[in-house]
């Protein structure tokens, strides 16, 4: 909060004091402030309407080293508490109307991260061993249990080395006992990790399995030594981290990865018209 309030303050200074081009920049950044947190100089230039300049001088003014510098302060301002009652009474501390717009636009800025050209480029890589892979493990438990079991029933829909999320009592271990260097296991977790989550990733490890991390940062422990990282940005008010990036990176995974596999329409018919055929979907 400290830290919130000495950048507002030399912002307002700014406004009072600098340039005009400076002046107006520092007065649109005092509405815009998240934006910086997943902006590049020149994103942000456009988003403001002014040049690439303009931002680098705005930093120096403020005080810091360079444009990175700044961003890392606005990073962390908005990143919030990790321990869920703290998030959760730092929402009695909002107003309505704060609430509505510090969540739509953290979930918008976290999207426009997940879009970066460095992250649709891990996306690209995972496609092909995807479809390749004997067998496909999804991995979540608690909140990320939602994520896992998506991935997981939309993609047996379409092909058949998807297998079914675990969820009774000891299927984690079951199923990564006996993966090997021919599978992929997709794991989601976020800080707080599930235990349950980090040990069935070691255990994958250790049999060659090749570990897709969904997660919040490279330092997470399913990070380590994994095959691919998708790191989502997850920041926001909420009472737990954001899922939204998750949710669309799997939707994204599958996706394209049907997009590129010819037989695997007829296989989604085939499920479909099952379900149907047995009442499974209510008919309109």
């Amino acid at each position: 909060m400290e830290n919130s309030k000495l950048i507002r303050s030399a912002l307002i200074r700014v406004v009072q004091t600098g340039t005009p081009a400076l002046s107006n920049f520092a007065a649109w950044m005092l509405d815009h402030l998240p934006e910086v947190a997943f902006s590049s100089i020149r994103g942000l230039a456009t988003s403001a309407g002014v040049n690439a300049n303009t931002v680098t001088r705005l930093a120096s003014e403020l005080g810091y080293d360079g444009y990175d510098a700044f961003r890392q302060d606005v990073q962390a301002l908005m990143k919030s508490p990790q321990n869920y009652g703290d998030r959760a009474r730092a929402l009695h501390n909002k107003s309505g109307d704060d609430i509505w717009s510090e969540t739509l636009q953290a979930n918008w800025m976290n999207m426009q991260t997940l879009f970066s050209p460095e992250a649709q480029a891990t996306l690209e890589s995972c496609i092909d061993p995807l479809l390749s892979a004997r067998r496909v493990y999804t991995l979540g438990v608690r909140s990320c249990f939602s994520v896992a079991h998506y991935f997981s029933y939309a993609g047996s829909m379409a092909f058949d080395n998807f297998e079914q999320v675990p969820s009774m009592p000891g299927a984690i271990l079951d199923q990564m006992a006996t993966c090997n260097a021919n599978d992929i296991v997709v794991a989601v977790s976020y800080e707080h990790y599930s235990s349950e989550v980090v040990r069935a990733v070691q255990i994958a490890r250790e049999n060659g399995a090749r570990i897709l991390a969904l997660t919040d940062s490279y330092q997470s422990p399913i990070s380590k030594d994994a095959w691919k990282t998708i790191r989502l940005p997850m920041i926001g008010p909420q009472l737990m981290p954001s899922l939204t990036t998750a949710f669309i990176t799997a939707e994204l995974l599958l996706t394209v990865m049907i997009a590129r596999s010819p037989e695997s329409s007829a296989k989604v018919e085939n499920f479909e018209n099952m379900i149907t055929s047995h009442g499974g979907y209510v008919q309109i």
